[in-house]
């Protein structure tokens, strides 16, 4: 018996063929040293018997009159009858299938040597220790040097394991044709291998035209994050959660910041002995409205909380201007970098009235260069020297606030810029709001950042009319309670 039959293959159908070249003779016709075997044959056989144990699918094989020929490993390991065992047997009929279902199976699985292509069945096998599993098949027709059929080949696999694989494969099709998420596999150097099309729309590019390229060409910001993420989960594996990141996208119309909620998972080859990463699976949700909206409420709780806090404090205040400036300090925290506190020199002035040019004193500033308290200035009287066109007379000709911004421009610019309007020098944007009380203008508070926040938004504007209003109330009642001055 060659070594393929000794391990449960044979090179050709057949349980009582003859050995290949007439008997132990070598090509040649040469007779093989005793006890050898001949190289060409031996080796074949080898390679054959080695190629069947190797398949992840169980594998049998029967002649023409329906003998099993072939029995692998997994064969083995699925129904635990061995190759011993198993060769030589007339179909599965008395130890593979029950008897009731024998002749059916057998109907089954020998017609497939008469039928085109390849058939699939399921049936239920009988284990050696009497259990019973679901296989499915595939079997077709094996045929001889003279093209007629001279058995059947039959795969086999436990239908679990079937199913299992048809839906990773179904899953996979669907995560990369109809997934609401983003889902972009990258490959070991951190480039895209594959990219589905709602990461396509999210990054603004075509789903041929990311792969393969740096995530720097697809981000302008925020692609540092996204490859050290990348990079630790090669290194150590998928984190516990997912995580948000801020990027800002390039498209066609320009810039657009989003955050993404972000899961990845380490993919390793399912062939090799020890893990090999092949790349990392990406997926993402776009989630920046429902962020910005977090963001929005927590904002305005803060400064709901802070415009309560700044109330009760001023209410304790004796002195009206004193509980002015607590509204102030209070509306600075967290809002801007610099405060300054105005009041129009005189009377205070009516809606329409121009009768009279602006001007305006310094009632209370924030101190520059360090934290504190706003201190109280301007006990001389004198007008700032603010030039025409400033803000803060604009927001008190206007009766409304009033934005200004030094814009993109060098640092040396922004600086003279802020000099000139008679600001601090790190200002680079500013808010100036009207201090109103009983239909009159009393003055304006003007917020001020520097260059590392953002510029005011309309949202900004709202809260520092709020604040307004309760430090123009105060400044009212200042006014009405403090001693004439000289000549009035």
């Amino acid at each position: 018996m060659s070594a393929s039959r000794r391990s449960g293959t044979t090179d050709e159908l057949g349980p009582d063929e003859p050995e290949r070249g007439g008997g132990p003779h070598g090509p040649d016709g040469a007779d093989c040293p005793d006890g050898a075997d001949c190289p060409d044959e031996s080796g074949g056989s080898d390679l054959l018997a080695a190629l069947l144990d190797g398949m992840d699918a169980a594998l049998c094989a029967f002649d023409a009159d329906g003998v099993v020929t072939h029995w692998n490993r997994e064969a083995e390991r699925i129904l635990g009858w061995t190759v011993a065992e198993a060769v030589g047997r007339h179909g599965f009929a008395g130890w593979a299938v029950r008897s009731a279902d024998a002749e059916e199976v057998q109907e089954r699985l020998m017609s497939a040597m008469h039928a085109p292509g390849r058939q699939v069945h399921e049936f239920a096998l009988v284990t050696k220790d009497g259990g019973r599993v679901l296989v499915r098949t595939q079997s077709a027709a094996v045929r001889g040097p003279d093209g007629k059929p001279a058995g059947v080949y039959c795969a086999f696999s436990e239908v679990h394991a079937q199913i299992d694989l048809e839906r990773s494969i179904a899953l996979s099709e669907a995560l990369f044709e109809d997934a609401s998420w983003g889902v972009v596999l990258v490959d070991a150097d951190l480039r895209p291998a594959v990219v589905n099309g709602h990461a396509a729309r999210a990054l603004g590019i075509g789903r041929t035209s990311a792969l393969g390229r740096p995530l720097g060409e697809l981000l302008a910001r925020g692609v540092e994050e996204l490859e050290s993420a990348l990079t630790h989960v090669l290194a150590e594996g998928a984190p516990p959660a997912p995580a948000e990141m801020w990027v800002t996208v390039r498209g066609p119309e320009g810039e657009r910041r989003r955050c993404w909620r972000s899961g990845f998972v380490r993919l390793a080859s399912p062939l090799a002995e020890e893990p090999v990463p092949l790349g990392v699976g990406w997926l993402f949700l776009d989630v920046t409205e429902a962020k910005q909206g977090e963001q929005e409420a927590s904002l305005l709780r803060f400064r709901s909380n802070q415009l309560h806090r700044a109330a009760r404090a001023a209410a304790e205040c004796e002195d009206p201007a004193e509980a002015a400036t607590v509204h102030l300090d209070f509306a600075l925290a967290g809002f801007a970098d610099h405060a300054l506190l105005d009041r129009l020199a005189g009377s205070p002035r009516a809606e329409g009235d121009e009768s009279a040019p602006v001007r305006l004193v310094r009632l209370a500033a924030s101190p520059a260069g360090a934290p504190g308290p706003s201190l109280l200035t301007g006990a001389a009287g004198l007008p700032l020297r603010y030039e025409e066109g400033h803000p803060a007379l604009q927001c008190v000709e206007r009766a409304g606030t009033v934005r200004a911004d030094a814009g993109s421009v060098p640092a040396e610019r922004a600086r003279d810029w802020a000099l000139a309007r008679q600001w601090p020098e790190d200002a680079v944007h500013g808010l100036c709001a009207v201090l109103r009380s009983r239909g009159r203008t009393l003055g304006v508070v003007t917020f001020l950042r520097g260059g590392a926040r953002s510029r005011f938004e309309r949202s900004d504007a709202a809260y520092a009319e709020d604040v307004a209003a309760r430090m123009g109330a105060a400044l009212d009642l200042a006014e009405a309670v403090r001693p004439p001055r000289a000549g009035e």
